[in-house]
């Protein structure tokens, strides 16, 4: 199973955003400290989550990175990703622990220690954690956790666990202390003027 990069990148595919330019801004910095989670919009096709993702698998490969697909594991599969992610209305995780086979990286959304224990026995190898903060990058959020929820879920299991939700550059220490072992963002590096030096900034609070 490829070891799991402690900076996570959402893509973001909103209208005006190039989530294959900052990627590649980004590569050369963060290396195999990095994950690029595939997320696209719900109404986009299965081909065009194909194409996006076999183009970020190609991009990574040379770094080491390891490269998921958020909620459609079929794209996942068919475009050679080391694995997926599912949150509470995909499939739940045993189903993707199938779907996926027995060597993938399989992560898995929670928020409360109860759900991140029954995640993580049902064969999740991360949990993604939140929403920590305030976050405009997705509708239709439950209500922040903050540096306390992280804390609840990460002392109730043994597997990375990686805060997501309004997560900056300036939250990252507060987060590690809490014990998330990394974080997840979009907005931090997709909106970033320099992209490349927003993840410099990441990878050096991760890194404490």
């Amino acid at each position: 199973m490829p070891s799991l990069g402690r900076l996570h990148l959402i893509t973001d595919t909103r209208p005006g955003r190039d989530p294959l330019a900052v990627l590649a801004a980004v590569l050369p910095v963060a290396r195999a400290e990095l994950v690029v989670q595939v997320r696209v919009a719900e109404t986009a096709t299965d081909r065009e989550a194909y194409d996006l993702t076999q183009r970020v698998v190609r991009l990574t490969a040379p770094y080491g990175v390891t490269c998921l697909v958020n909620d459609r594991l079929h794209v996942a599969l068919a475009a050679r990703a080391a694995g997926g992610h599912v949150g509470a209305d995909d499939l739940p995780v045993t189903a993707a622990r199938q779907v996926l086979g027995p060597t993938a990286v399989l992560g898995a959304t929670a928020r409360y220690p109860g759900t991140a224990v029954e995640a993580v026995s049902a064969g999740a190898t991360y949990l993604g954690v939140g929403p920590c903060y305030a976050t405009t990058t997705k509708s239709g959020l439950p209500p922040e956790i903050g540096a306390a929820g992280v804390q609840a879920v990460a002392e109730a299991v043994d597997v990375p666990v990686i805060a997501i939700g309004g997560v900056t550059a300036a939250a990252v220490p507060e987060l590690r202390a809490a014990g998330a072992y990394g974080v997840a963002v979009v907005g931090a590096l997709s909106a970033a003027a320099d992209p490349a030096r927003a993840a410099v900034e990441l990878l050096r609070g991760l890194s404490c």
